[in-house]
C-alpha cells in the first residue's frame, strides 16, 4: 500500500530522517502547505496517509477514493475529523498513544510555574522597557487537582509531588493503582488551588468544564489546559478570567486553532498561551514517528 506523511513541518522533517530507516516501508512525506480543499488530489493514488494535525473533513475526505487508513500522530484525533463518518466510508484511524506524557506534563508544569509567578508578563514588560516587578504565589503546599488521571495526568502528579505540591484527582473510571487520591469532582474543583486538565476530548467531555462547574473553583484558581480546547466552555472561561474567579489560565489548546491574534485570550493579561505544542520534543517526535512507521508496517 502506498504511504504519504501529508503535513511533514520543519521541526519533524530531520526527525522524521532519523527515525525512518532502510528496512521501513516507503513513505512519501510531504512539506508544502496545502488546502484542504487540495487533499483530494494531494492523496490521489494512496491508500494509507500519515497526518500531524491537519484537519480531515469528511466530505473532502470522501472524494479521496483510494484512501483506507490515516495514522492520526497523537491520540486528538477527533478534533481534526469526524471517526464515525469515516469509519462508515471504510476508512480506519489510528491513533498513538502515551508517546509524550512526560513531554506534556513537563509544559503543564510549565504553565503553572508561569501563572503563580507571572514571568511571561514581565518578559513583556521588560522588553517594552518597564521595569515592574510582580508578585506571584509560591506553588509549595499548595493543592493541585488532576482531572484525567492517565499517563500524562499520572506524570504530571509525579512531577508535582517533587515540588512539594499535595495533589489530588479525578478520574471518570476508578483505578485500584492510582498514584494520588482520587476524589468526588466536586471536592477537586472546591479544593484545588490550580487545576490541570487531562482528559481525552470525546461526547462526554465536551464542555466538561461548564459554566457551573467552572462557579464551583475555588476563587483565585489557576487552570492549565494542555488537553484539548473544547473541554472547556470558553465564554465561561472568559468570564472567570475577565472576574478573577480564575486567578490565570495557562493553555496550550484552543476551540480552534490556530488562535488568531483578535482572540479575546490573546488580549487578557492573566493568560499564558503556547502554540499547541506541549508534546513537541525531539524525544518524544522520535518516539511518536517511530509507533507511526510500525502501524504503517503492519497494515
Amino acid at each position: 500500500m502506498k504511504s504519504i506523511f501529508i503535513d511533514c513541518n520543519h521541526q519533524l522533517e530531520p526527525v522524521w530522517r532519523r527515525v525512518h530507516g532502510a528496512g521501513d516501508p516507503p513513505i512519501t512525506v510531504n512539506t508544502v502547505p496545502f488546502r484542504t480543499e487540495d487533499l483530494p488530489h494531494l492523496l490521489d493514488g494512496y491508500d494509507i496517509v500519515l497526518d500531524d494535525h491537519s484537519a480531515m473533513p469528511t466530505p473532502v475526505v470522501a472524494q479521496c477514493k483510494s484512501l483506507k487508513h490515516i495514522v492520526f500522530l497523537g491520540t486528538g484525533a477527533a478534533s481534526y475529523m469526524n471517526l464515525a463518518e469515516l469509519k462508515d466510508l471504510g476508512i480506519t484511524v489510528h491513533t498513538i498513544k502515551g508517546y509524550g506524557d512526560t513531554a506534556v506534563a513537563e509544559h503543564t508544569i510549565a504553565l503553572m510555574f508561569d501563572c503563580a509567578r507571572d514571568i511571561a508578563k514581565m518578559d513583556r514588560t521588560l522588553r517594552a522597557g518597564t521595569w515592574k516587578p510582580l508578585e506571584g504565589t509560591q506553588l509549595l503546599g499548595k493543592t493541585l487537582g488532576i482531572i484525567g488521571l492517565g499517563g500524562i495526568g499520572s506524570e504530571t502528579a509525579r512531577i508535582a509531588q517533587g515540588i512539594g505540591m499535595k495533589v489530588i484527582a479525578h478520574n471518570r473510571t476508578r483505578r485500584a493503582d492510582a498514584p494520588v487520591p482520587l476524589v468526588e469532582l466536586d471536592a477537586l474543583l472546591a479544593m484545588s488551588d490550580v487545576i490541570s486538565l487531562n482528559l481525552v476530548l470525546d461526547d462526554e467531555t465536551r464542555n466538561f468544564l461548564s459554566a457551573d462547574r467552572i462557579a464551583r473553583m475555588k476563587p483565585g484558581v489557576i487552570l492549565v489546559n494542555t488537553a484539548r480546547g473544547a473541554l472547556i466552555d470558553e465564554a465561561a472561561m472568559l468570564a472567570a478570567l475577565r472576574s478573577g474567579h480564575i486567578r490565570h489560565a495557562g493553555l496550550d489548546v484552543y476551540h480552534n486553532e490556530p488562535l488568531t491574534a483578535d482572540h479575546p485570550l490573546a488580549r487578557m493579561e492573566n493568560v499564558t498561551l503556547s502554540a499547541h505544542a506541549a508534546f513537541r520534543t525531539p524525544e518524544a517526535s522520535m518516539t511518536l514517528l517511530r509507533r507511526a512507521i510500525d502501524i504503517v508496517k503492519g497494515l
